[in-house]
């Protein structure tokens, strides 16, 4: 695997190699190469070179069960030696790279071109001395020396504004990427890991991990080294982002102790001896192998597949080597984006093609009628002749016209759009972190503010997860409370307190609280800790027991995973028999038992019947207060013969049941709260939870999920499944749709039941709008319903690293209320962007027309070129600045989500704009005509080229300007609100860049000169501009008065249309979150059906024409046969659509055939 190149990417290692491999017993090579070997194979070669872990653990100078002793100077020495775990990012895009890509706009480039052309023909002088009178108009007012000279400015001008555009451009991508930068480091560090030192153990973060660590591993680890298993139990690995195995494999000692980086712990638990780090570990050695040439690839597959992990880099070679190019093209078929675009992006992405086209055609018409106008009057109307060494002076008119042309476009072109939303969206993801949000894809922020539904799970999110005994039934008495332990009958109580101190992972203690006064600590499972502290309650230890039966001495462990639902410990007695003490879910261990201690401790039959009356007596009342209900329970085996540890099913029976234990996990005391606020908002939560229906019925009461009275669905996984299942046991989503909508509590569920849940709520198509789903997720196994949703958080604490792989947001607290302020800061993303493009559009729309217009009336536009760079430069990049930071308020919870449907210009905004633009004009354009009577100044129309600027024009430009500011507070409000400058004060970003623009615009008035085409104005004149952007404020009072009711027209802006959406989902549909196991069979499969789907078109089609029906019920049909395709298990293959090909082709001349066989209610 690993030998292709990198023999010269470690000859630099060879080096030190001979100096250091005295130090250590092994060599980085060696233990590569040790590594790079499976299964049996592995074992010989340890027992072989090393003489077994034992032997290796010597040479790298550590002992298995005390690990490394920690120095400080040994750590370097291991760090030198084998190298750091950690892999070299990327480097970052330099600040120059990025300025370079700033300048790929081609409105800029377009712009870069005409300035040159008029720089270049603005130093060419007409020969002769008459050259200006034969001319004619065309020269007319270029006698003045001085102002010939000064014809270089605007073209300078136009450059240093596009420079400006480009720097500020650039300093904001290069902001944002040291912002991700951050984001991953901060991530990164995130990730710890459990390692033993002097006899310790201690959380270390990934990167602090050398060779020669002993590293306890864990069900839900992702590992973040290479080693070799010292001891495990039940340890189950999911290899498959390294090998593509979909199986799980098992991992022991004697038989496969090979562990890799990248691999994810999917059952037991163990330790191990680290043998690689970073570059040199087997994803290590992938990722230089990927070099550069794959990582532009890697940047897209990445997005993609919403994973920044290793475990998705790790797939790409391996999959390229053995697939060739064919393999390659498929991949990219499948990989295609998993999730559609943000609803945001989608929006955006359409409003700003509509108006690129618009604005492109303004700018052409523009440019004709100035040209023709100028052809007209000059050789028509006056009938000069064309002469020769005029022809630098006409085309520089020409150049002049086509700059106005370009300015329109680029006034146009709202190139802001993408910069407010990258701005908002950083902003928000900043600030989010305070809010224990972190952010891992950034359009997960925006796609929050859309979220419908909500899938919560229980534990931890709801409630604190911090588990307590409070209730215990014991020797045929329940106790309300934990009883003296005086009460109980001895030789139970030994039972029960041996059942949980070792029957529990030694890694879950109780710790004394950090502060005096404060509650204990508890590490590792919140369950276990919970049973731990009943031992402590009963005044006994569980850790003597722990030390007399260390982990290496338990016999057999069958841990916990969502099948079993239990975990048992087998240990060998001192007589040689076995005993297995076994603990889980109350309801599934009471099956398997056979006897239950009674009063005095001693094994009594425990019958069918007992069993249903305990349950009706002990375990639903425990339910119906909340408490999760666990059962405690053993069985002793003879040595002779030794049973067959492998035949679970045999082996996990016969039982004795020795307690139940009632533990309550209180609700977190600020979350009935936050669900109200959801309920509010109109985002509907539902719990998904492992536990029993009666707890999680009691639990959402608590929280405020459900309340009594209304109409809903509580139910576990059981009836959940009989419900959407139909008789061959597949999913039907019409059955989904009868279920989803009142569902509110799903109990016992399994995580195929979360993934189905999520997967029907997001596919139905029973609501008008598509269902935005968001789930919480903390264990590995959660990890398919946080990728198929469109917003998964982890858990920050009790997540596994597998958890936060898949998810999208990290809550750091656990906590629901963080979820609330998630949906909170997505709402405020989205209305900030609409902020922004209120604005926006109200200067485009003026600018435009005034720009239009008035070349059209007096061929020059009454804002000139750099003016023109200058507006674009406060409304983009400083309003998209302003108006993108503004802090969310509570107000944002009190209203419906927008959904997929809603155009992103509400009918307020379009009446904002309009009736903004309305006045706006009529201003402008009474100062343009009649301003010079007002004023008793000179008139700027039908200025000569190269003439100084006027006074008139620069009245225009500054009240436009002034009238843009004073829109700007106007345009904090998008719902019709009448005060604007409500919050205002909270925003000193807002504050900063409006001030800082009216300063600057009076220095660019007073001293701008030439290249802005101003004239200082005096006082009077400023205050007459001042005021008349002021009435920018009193006119929106009225705008707020006029009922939006008038205004039917104008409201498809933006707006995301079934159809438009149809394409997209289509593609979706044949990637749908396929999972690395799936994928190799699922490729064959799309491909096959695929192709089915194309004959069947061609057959519909040919069918359709014969008799002569409409091509609907044919594209329906396919639409429907490639949907239940979809659907199909690979292992059930005769689906509808086969059948309708076999019917399609029997009877080429019957439609109907073709139709007939029923689908699934997709259509």
């Amino acid at each position: 695997m690993g030998d292709m190149s990198n023999s010269d990417f470690y000859a630099k290692n060879q080096r030190n190699e001979g100096n250091h491999a005295a130090a250590f017993g092994c060599s980085v090579m060696e233990l590569r190469s040790l590594m790079e070997l499976r299964g049996t194979e592995a074992v010989v070669k340890l027992q072989e070179d090393y003489g077994g872990v034992e032997g290796l653990c010597k040479r790298l100078k550590t002992s298995p069960t005390e690990g490394l002793a920690g120095a400080q100077t040994d750590l370097d020495k291991r760090k030198e030696i084998f190298g750091k775990n950690l892999i070299p990012p990327k480097k970052p895009k330099t600040f120059l790279q990025l300025v370079w890509e700033a300048l790929q706009d081609v409105t800029l480039i377009i712009l870069e071109i005409a300035a040159l052309i008029s720089l270049g023909l603005s130093f060419y002088h007409p020969p002769g001395e008459t050259g200006g009178e034969s001319c004619g108009a065309a020269a007319g007012g270029v006698e003045d020396e001085g102002e010939a000279d000064a014809g270089w400015i605007e073209g300078a001008a136009i450059l240093l504004s596009v420079v400006c555009v480009v720097l500020v451009t650039a300093f904001n991508d290069w902001s944002k990427e040291k912002q991700f930068r951050g984001l991953q480091s901060r991530i990164e560090q995130e990730q710890k890991f459990q390692v033993v030192r002097g006899s310790q153990v201690i959380q270390l973060p990934v990167a602090d991990i050398v060779v020669g660590d002993i590293a306890q591993i864990k069900y839900g680890d992702l590992l973040p080294a290479d080693g070799v298993l010292i001891q495990g139990n039940d340890l189950k690995i999911d290899e498959s982002s390294l090998t593509g195995e979909s199986d799980h494999v098992k991992k022991s000692a004697d038989k496969d102790p090979m562990l890799l980086s990248g691999t994810h712990v999917m059952e037991g638990s163990g330790r191990m001896v680290v043998t690689a780090v970073g570059v040199n570990s087997q994803t290590g050695i992938i990722f230089t192998l990927l070099g550069a040439g794959v990582e532009e690839e890697e940047k897209k597959e990445k997005k993609v597949k919403k994973q920044d992990g290793a475990a998705a880099m790790e797939m790409q070679p391996l999959k390229s080597a053995e697939g060739g190019e064919a393999d390659e093209k498929e991949r990219k078929k499948v990989s295609a984006p998993k999730k559609e675009k943000s609803v945001l992006q989608g929006k955006l992405t359409k409003l700003a093609v509509q108006i690129g086209k618009a604005g492109l055609l303004m700018s052409a018409i523009t440019v004709i009628i100035l040209v023709l106008y100028f052809a007209i009057d000059n050789f028509v109307m006056q009938k000069h002749p064309w002469m020769p060494e005029c022809t630098p002076i006409y085309i520089q008119y020409f150049v002049k016209f086509f700059i106005i042309g370009v300015t329109v476009l680029v006034v146009a072109v709202p190139e802001g759009l993408p910069l407010a939303v990258t701005i908002s969206l950083a902003y928000s993801v900043k600030k989010m972190m305070k809010d224990n949000n972190l952010v891992r894809h950034l359009d997960a922020c925006e796609t929050m503010g859309n979220a419908t539904a909500i899938c919560s799970d229980k534990t931890g999110t709801l409630t604190t997860n911090r588990m307590t005994a409070v209730q215990l039934y014991v020797g045929d008495v329940h106790y309300k409370e934990i009883p003296d332990p005086g009460v109980l009958p001895p030789k139970s109580l030994d039972l029960l307190v041996n059942a949980i101190s070792i029957n529990s992972a030694y890694t879950t203690k109780i710790l004394p609280p950090d502060k005096e006064g404060g509650l204990p600590k508890q590490v590792g499972n919140k369950t276990e800790c919970g049973l731990l502290g009943l031992v402590l309650e009963l005044k006994r230890d569980y850790q003597p027991i722990r030390n007399q039966i260390p982990e290496e001495k338990l016999y057999k462990v069958y841990t916990f995973n969502s099948v079993r639902k239990s975990m048992s410990t087998v240990i060998k007695l001192p007589d040689g028999s076995f005993r297995m003490y076994s603990k889980g879910a109350s309801e599934i261990v009471l099956k398997k038992c056979s006897h239950i201690l009674n009063e005095v401790g001693e094994p009594r039959v425990f019958r069918p019947r007992d069993k249903d009356e305990m349950v009706k007596k002990v375990i639903e009342p425990m339910a119906c207060d909340g408490l999760r209900t666990i059962c405690v329970a053993y069985r002793d085996f003879s040595s002779n013969p030794e049973p067959n540890w492998d035949d679970e099913n045999n082996i996990l029976n016969d039982l004795t049941a020795i307690c139940v234990v009632g533990i309550e996990d209180p609700v977190r005391p600020e979350v009935p709260d936050a669900i109200q606020k959801c309920q509010r908002a109109g985002i509907t939560v539902r719990m998904v939870t492992g536990d029993n229906i009666n707890t999680a019925r009691a639990i959402a009461i608590k929280c405020g999920i459900i309340h009594p009275g209304e109409d809903f669905l509580c139910i576990d996984g059981k009836e959940f499944n009989r419900r959407i299942r139909n008789e061959k046991g597949e999913v039907e989503q019409e059955r989904i749709d009868k279920v989803w909508p009142k569902l509110r509590v799903l109990a016992r569920s399994s995580p195929t039941d979360k993934h189905t849940l999520v997967k029907g709520i997001i596919d139905s198509t029973m609501a008008d709008q598509r269902q935005v789903v968001a789930v919480t997720g903390d264990g590995t196994n959660d990890g398919p319903a946080l990728k198929k949703a469109d917003v998964g958080f982890a858990m920050g604490i009790a997540g596994t690293d597998v958890a936060k792989e898949a998810s999208d947001i990290i809550l750091t607290d656990d906590n629901f209320s963080s979820i609330v302020k998630a949906v909170m800061w997505g709402r405020n993303v989205y209305d900030s962007i609409s902020k922004f493009l209120q604005f926006q559009l109200t200067v485009n729309v003026v600018a435009v027309i005034v720009a239009f217009t008035g070349a059209c009336i007096t061929q020059d536009s009454p804002l000139k070129a750099v003016q023109m760079l200058w507006v674009n430069l406060i409304m983009d990049t400083f309003a998209s600045l302003a108006l993108a930071t503004e802090p969310p308020t509570e107000s944002l919870l009190k209203r419906k989500p927008y959904g997929r449907n809603k155009p992103l210009i509400s009918s307020t905004m379009t009446k904002n704009i309009l009736g903004h633009g309305v006045y706006q004009l009529i201003i402008i354009f009474t100062l343009l005509f009649v301003g010079e009577q007002i004023f008793d100044i000179d008139s700027g129309r039908n200025a000569p080229l190269h003439s100084p600027p006027s006074e008139h024009y620069t009245i225009i430009f500054n009240t436009f300007v002034m009238m843009q500011l004073f829109n700007e507070i106007n345009a904090r409000k998008i719902h019709g609100e009448r005060n604007v400058f409500d919050g205002i004060f909270r925003n000193p970003i807002f504050c900063s860049i409006v001030f800082g623009t009216f300063a600057v615009q009076i220095v660019i008035v007073q001293f701008g000169g030439k290249p802005f085409s101003c004239q200082p104005l005096d006082l009077e004149k400023w205050m007459w501009c001042v005021f008349l952007g002021l009435g920018e404020l009193v006119w929106g009072q009225v705008i707020a008065t006029i009922p939006n009711s008038r205004l039917r027209f104008l409201r498809r802006a933006g707006q995301l249309t079934q159809k438009d959406e149809l394409p997209e989902e289509d593609v979706n549909e044949e990637n749908e979150e396929i999972d690395h196991a799936e994928r190799e069979l699922r490729r064959g499969q799309i491909l096959w059906f695929r192709g089915l789907n194309r004959i069947q078109t061609q057959i519909e089609v040919v069918n359709t024409f014969k008799s002569g029906t409409s091509f609907q019920g044919a594209g329906a049909l396919r639409r429907q046969s490639s949907t239940t395709s979809q659907t199909q298990d690979v292992t059930n293959v005769s689906s509808p659509s086969h059948v309708s090909l076999s019917n399609a082709l029997s009877s080429p001349t019957s439609t109907t055939a073709a139709t007939a066989p029923p689908t699934t209610g997709q259509c």
